[in-house]
């Protein structure tokens, strides 16, 4: 399928060629300048979407306990694994990967594991027996030029969101290992200690004129290609050199030295938006309530009024206009058996009759008083025994 991919004209080629000489490219950046990067996530943990300009890369992480190899036995284990679609480029294959897709598996691979970025002995369960194997899927849905950096920060950021399930070991004895549903305990992220970040040059002419992040189009006339892979830290993880045209050892070192300024500014991005997505997430798991309102009690508003020791008093009820009326006459007891309950306490110890009237006319109408009486006065009712005043009848 070499023959499918796309190969320019005589006059595109001395096109490319003569703006970069003046430093200048066809999508108008700088020699030095990345494409704009997009990183976003799917619903599930461990998927992520990386869009570089036009090249658009699909990463999913998934786990699964296996036996870990006899020389490691207490350490698990990373595998990258990618996909090319001929949706993505007519000169990809389905099925069988090609060329472009083992080199791309391999740079990645190489750049990740060699490089301990993931803590492999914090995936061990039972050493010797079972461990937690991590699998990386790298989709190409869009092949727009580099998708060696491209892949490599769509697998990080998945990397970085992947959370894997708890599991206990137990049983009778104790080998036993017990995988927990996320929805009984917290699934555990992975252990990520640095991120070794790919940037990629290009070579034209006989090695003396240098870009970042080719695009496609360039990518058909470049004459050599190196990638770096190195961390924030400016640590460098690993080097690949795909063929092409020598390059100076002073050259290699310039590369370096973008790409460690490359790399920083890359990883910021990264961790933003796994900031950004983590956060978002734990907000859709905060079970929010509805805000108590606060309830109006009708309270019955009562006035007393005292005449003297032997005249009856008089206490005035203001009552709600939706208050059903109650009295104590047995026309109307039946009526109000439901209401018996909320007949005031001082009726009951001073054995009076309560008589409540209320006029049920038209909105807004003001209620008539009522009025309560005792054959004793409340005053005496409150004295102590021995200083009541009996009234004479």
């Amino acid at each position: 399928m070499e023959h499918l991919r796309w190969r320019p004209s005589v006059n595109e080629r001395e096109f490319i060629e003569s703006a970069l000489q003046s430093d200048l490219r066809v999508d108008g950046r700088h020699s030095f300048d990345f494409r704009k990067l997009k990183i976003s996530f799917g619903r599930e943990d461990g998927s992520s979407e990386v869009q570089l300009g036009e090249t658009h890369v699909l990463g999913y992480v998934t786990a699964q306990l296996v036996q870990p190899y006899r020389d490691r036995p207490n350490e698990g284990t990373l595998a990258i694994f990618t996909e090319f679609s001929p949706m993505a480029d007519p000169a990809f294959e389905s099925g069988r990967p090609g060329e472009s897709a083992i080199e791309l598996g391999r740079v990645i691979d190489r750049g990740l594991r060699e490089s301990r970025a993931v803590d492999m002995e914090s995936l061990c369960v039972v050493a010797g027996k079972q461990v937690w194997s991590v699998r990386v899927d790298l989709h190409i849905l869009d092949n727009g030029g580099n998708l060696i950096d491209a892949a490599n920060i769509a697998a990080l950021a998945a990397l970085s969101t992947f959370r894997r399930p708890e599991c206990t070991v137990g049983g009778d004895d104790g080998q036993q290992v017990i995988v927990h549903d996320p929805e009984v305990r917290d699934p555990l992220p992975l252990t990520i200690h640095h991120m070794p970040i790919a940037v990629t040059f290009a070579y034209f002419g006989e090695g003396n004129i240098v870009v970042v992040d080719p695009t496609y189009k360039e990518e058909a006339v470049v004459g050599g290609r190196m990638t770096a892979t190195i961390n924030s830290n400016g640590d460098i993880c690993a080097i690949q050199k795909a063929g092409g045209e020598g390059v100076m050892s002073s050259v290699v070192m310039q590369c370096l030295r973008i790409a460690s300024v490359k790399a920083a500014d890359i990883t910021s991005k990264i961790k933003k938006a796994v900031d950004s997505y983590t956060t978002e997430k734990a907000l859709k798991k905060v079970k929010r309530l509805p805000a108590s309102l606060p309830q109006k009690i009708n309270v019955t508003d009562v006035t007393m009024e005292d005449k003297g020791d032997g005249e009856l008093e008089t206490q005035t009820v203001k009552t709600p206009s939706d208050v059903q009326e109650i009295s104590k006459d047995p026309a109307t007891t039946g009526k109000a058996s439901s209401h018996e309950d909320a007949q005031p306490m001082l009726a009951e110890s001073s054995n009076a009759e309560v008589k409540i009237t209320s006029s049920s006319g038209a909105a807004g109408e003001s209620e008539e008083a009522q009025e309560i009486g005792s054959p004793k006065s409340l005053k005496d009712a409150i004295k102590p025994k021995h200083k009541r005043k009996k009234n004479k009848k």
